[in-house]
């Protein structure tokens, strides 16, 4: 089968059995779309803090917004894990993860909405969201804990018809710009068992929205957002009460998979530019990439993302025939991650100072590293997860 590269460190043709026409016709349209509509404006959105809200709308024409979500409500049926990676690599060629975070940050926003909620909460939230007029983000984390998601303490007390709402999610993606906060709250007892899932409206009295400045992802919108007797529709829970740590477990998998996607897709920016860059740099009287020591270091990179490209994909088709393989989407996401790192910092290298001023996507992507390392489960959790589901 002949495949346009997924994968091409070395800049060759990378033919893989995993991509149909159909997805090589996707990636075609997103990166065109890319090339018009991104590369030539992220470094001014990045110093700026911001992209425009528009661009929302504009992604959601060429099917960006609409993957894998229902097509009565605005979505587009038939894509699959592989539409995911396609589109995460080509946006990741513009060198800003804070761009796919905000831009997509749906993609964990609205999933248990679709998959959960009643159907008149998805007809009601759900169009607004897939034509990119309305934004959706997803609140769990909270300034107590990150990953301990079963202590959680936001609450959310019944009172007749509506849920009272207090507490204080923080590190919201989206979380100034969102429309609807997909929100993990306490209904119950302690434990999992005592944790719901609560759409809210952010328009809602008692909100404040606090952004937050961050080493990386500047362009990304991130928030703290506290809620002080908020009163949310009881008709806005999504799946049953005290059942929503199911909610969000189904979310996890696909978002891993995709920040093990953008990670590798970084890592892979940044080998590129390493590489144009020895190809075009003497020193000694002779290119960078004739030193023994540079051809070493890309060799290295090379040899990485090709391993994780090839774990990526694997695991994506196994969850794509049914499977759950989450040990092994731990491991998929410490591996891209550890990649990246790796790759930046010898891509840094490689690009001395030229590397470490801005408007270089290594310089960008350098900074980035930590957040895709700690972001859908640090390190230090995907190791014990992954242990714990091998029986140890």
């Amino acid at each position: 089968m002949t495949e346009m590269p997924v994968f091409d460190p070395l800049l060759r043709e990378v033919p893989s059995p995993y991509y149909t026409p159909a997805h090589r016709e996707f990636r075609a349209t997103i990166r065109r779309w890319v090339d018009e509509h991104v590369a030539p404006f992220v470094e001014q959105w990045d110093e700026a803090g911001t992209f425009p809200r528009e661009l929302y709308g504009k992604a959601a024409e060429i099917g960006l917004i609409g993957m894998g979500f229902p097509e009565e409500y605005g979505g587009i049926e038939g894509t699959d894990l592989f539409h995911m990676i396609v589109a995460t690599e080509e946006l990741a060629r513009a060198g800003s993860g804070g761009l796919i975070a905000s831009l997509m940050s749906h993609s964990i926003g609205a999933p248990p909405i679709a998959a959960l909620g009643s159907d008149e909460l998805k007809a009601r939230v759900l169009p607004g969201i897939l034509s990119g007029e309305k934004i959706s983000a997803l609140a769990i984390t909270e300034p107590s804990g990150g990953s301990d998601v079963a202590n959680l303490r936001t609450t959310a007390r019944l009172d007749g018809d509506h849920y009272v709402v207090d507490g204080e999610k923080v590190f919201i993606t989206s979380g100034i710009r969102a429309d609807y906060v997909t929100t993990a709250v306490r209904t119950g007892g302690k434990g999992f068992g005592g944790i719901s899932l609560l759409l809210i409206e952010t328009d809602r009295p008692g909100i404040t929205r606090t952004p937050l400045k961050k080493m990386g992802w500047w362009m990304s919108d991130t928030a703290a957002i506290h809620f002080d007797g908020v009163r949310v529709p009881a008709a806005n829970l999504v799946g049953p009460e005290n059942a929503g740590f199911l909610g969000i477990v189904r979310n996890f998998n696909g978002e891993r998979i995709g920040l093990a996607a953008g990670a590798n897709a970084f890592a892979r920016v940044a080998l590129e530019e390493a590489i144009d860059w020895a190809r075009q740099r003497q020193t000694f009287g002779k290119r960078l990439a004739d030193h023994q020591v540079i051809r070493h270091k890309i060799v290295d990179m090379a040899q990485r993302i090709q391993a994780t490209q090839c774990m990526l994909e694997n695991l994506a088709w196994r969850v794509e025939q049914g499977d759950a393989p989450i040990a092994e989407i731990c491991m998929l996401k410490n591996q891209a991650t550890l990649t990246m790192e790796f790759c930046a910092r010898e891509a840094m290298q490689i690009l001395g100072g030229a590397g470490y001023m801005r408007g270089v996507k290594t310089e960008r992507i350098y900074r980035e590293v930590r957040v895709n390392a700690i972001g859908g489960g640090s390190e230090e959790i995907m190791r014990d997860l992954a242990a714990r589901q091998l029986g140890l």
